[in-house]
């Protein structure tokens, strides 16, 4: 276990400009009372970004997860994080650099929990 929090605080100290950009959007949310951490391990893994209140992990990819053998390690890892509840956003590192916008609308619906159900009332009929 030490050595999974030794390589999260490794990590966490070479951020890629990518993880980087993001973690500064993300403190938003924190100051919105979320409580995202960066490179936290969660299930034997180190997920770039967790908030694990609402079991929500992100993912900031590069050009490696395109090939068949990262979407395999990525297929794998998804499966066992949802597995222990938490659900994985993944976006490219061109997505952070372009549509920042586009990453936070993604990451603001993964947060908002669906809007209560509200049953339409029946019709009346009339009785006769």
């Amino acid at each position: 276990m030490t050595e999974i929090r030794d390589r999260a605080r490794q990590l966490r100290n070479s951020m890629t400009p990518q993880e980087i950009k993001l973690w500064c959007q993300l403190k938003y949310f924190n100051a919105r009372g979320f409580h995202f951490r960066r490179q936290a391990p969660i299930g034997g893994y180190i997920v770039d970004f967790a908030e694990k209140s609402r079991r929500l992990v992100i993912e900031v990819d590069g050009s490696q997860h395109g090939f068949d053998a990262g979407q395999k390690r990525d297929f794998i890892r998804d499966a066992k994080l949802g597995a222990l509840g938490y659900q994985t956003l993944r976006f490219w590192n061109i997505d952070v650099d372009t549509n920042m916008d586009g990453v936070i609308d993604s990451i603001t619906a993964a947060l908002t929990p669906p809007a209560a159900q509200v049953a339409a009332p029946s019709p009346l009929r009339e009785e006769g």
